[in-house]
């Protein structure tokens, strides 16, 4: 299993390549896991993950900064349905638009926009932002089979002050509460993003790493 790992110029891919490589031994997978630039390589994978951190539009331009990369990844998963796996701003991305820092066009894969959190306690008083730290996982057991082997109330590491607002119910497989219901994790097919760092979220991580590169769409 060829696994490509599309990186938007936002680092952090050294934690999320220990994690891929331990959950692909854990689940007894052999799996070839890089990270790839080129056009071409992204194409001939077998799985796709990108990961992202920072800005919106900063990692929009950075997957602009590699040519053809957007298209090789577009035609990839939405008409070859090549397991797709977004992480934090790399599943922001699956979105329509992007607000932060003006608006930037997202891959248009899910329905909705990433706006701004305005989380407020019960007595109606701001929460910081950002959402930093560990946060319990809403979802119906069985939703969705990246979730597999996990219970509701599972834990998962959230770092962000932007999230996907006017999302489609159906798309939308896991939510956390922080001042209100927030978009956990999305997906639709033959793609899944996580808005949490899986890399840095320990069991409940590894465990959707693994069920992700052994998922079959």
């Amino acid at each position: 299993m060829k696994v490509a790992v599309v990186d938007p110029g936002s680092g952090n891919l050294a934690s999320v390549l220990r994690a891929l490589h331990r959950a692909a031994h854990d689940a007894g997978l052999d799996a070839a896991i890089t990270v790839e630039t080129a056009a071409e390589a992204v194409a001939a994978a077998d799985r796709i993950v990108m990961p992202g951190q920072g800005a919106f539009a900063a990692c929009r331009r950075g997957l602009e900064a590699m040519p053809g990369i957007i298209e090789a990844v577009d035609e990839a998963v939405t008409r070859r349905a090549v397991p797709f796996l977004g992480i934090c701003v790399g599943m922001q991305l699956m979105a329509r638009r992007g607000l932060e820092h003006g608006e930037t066009p997202g891959l248009g894969w899910l329905e909705g926009e990433i706006a701004p959190l305005d989380p407020r306690d019960a007595s109606g008083a701001p929460l910081p932002l950002p959402q930093m730290g560990w946060n319990a996982l809403r979802f119906t057991p069985g939703v969705h089979p990246v979730l597999a082997g996990l219970e509701p109330g599972a834990h998962a590491y959230f770092v962000h002050s932007y999230a996907l607002s006017g999302g489609r119910p159906e798309q939308v497989l896991a939510t956390a509460d922080y001042g209100g219901p927030v978009a956990a994790v999305v997906g639709r097919d033959n793609m899944v993003g996580t808005q949490f760092h899986v890399e840095k979220s320990q069991f409940t991580g590894l465990r959707m790493l693994a069920n992700f590169l052994a998922w079959h769409p």
